[in-house]
């Protein structure tokens, strides 16, 4: 099984950094342009729409913990030609907020079951992602 594990230190509260994660019209800024849909209730289902050179994708799974503003984790089902949709080709994203004070870590942990994966830790200088969603809820005001 692959771990990945991204973390990035925020200058804002974890208050405006689970906004940031968990509100779609923010997810949306820094997560490729995906429309998030969950209510982010344990048991939910949670879906990611892009779109990317005219085509549709859509990831989907379910919301598995939420402890707001610390801390929650959902499955995921990416498709490809490969892979079918069952649950051991769902990997896990777990989204840790720890801090005080108006800055906040966030920790990224994806475990992903799929073949072909190896370990990797990321900083925000080797994630776009990261630096993008740093920038936003360093510009949120709340």
């Amino acid at each position: 099984m692959r771990v990945s594990k991204s973390s990035i230190h925020i200058e804002a509260s974890r208050e405006t950094v689970w906004s940031v994660v968990t509100e779609p019209a923010y997810v949306k800024q820094w997560q490729y342009g995906s429309q998030l849909q969950t209510d982010w209730s344990v048991g939910s289902q949670i879906r990611f729409i892009s779109e990317w050179q005219g085509q549709t994708f859509e990831q989907w799974g379910t919301v598995v913990q939420v402890d707001a503003p610390n801390r929650l984790a959902y499955s995921l089902f990416a498709p490809r030609p490969d892979l079918e949709d069952k649950p051991e080709n769902y990997f896990t994203m777990t989204y840790i907020l720890d801090g005080d004070e108006g800055a906040t870590t966030l920790t990224i942990l994806q475990e992903d079951p799929r073949p072909g994966a190896e370990d990797t830790v990321e900083d925000e200088e080797d994630n776009p992602v990261l630096a993008a969603l740093k920038t936003l809820a360093e510009s949120v005001v709340k």
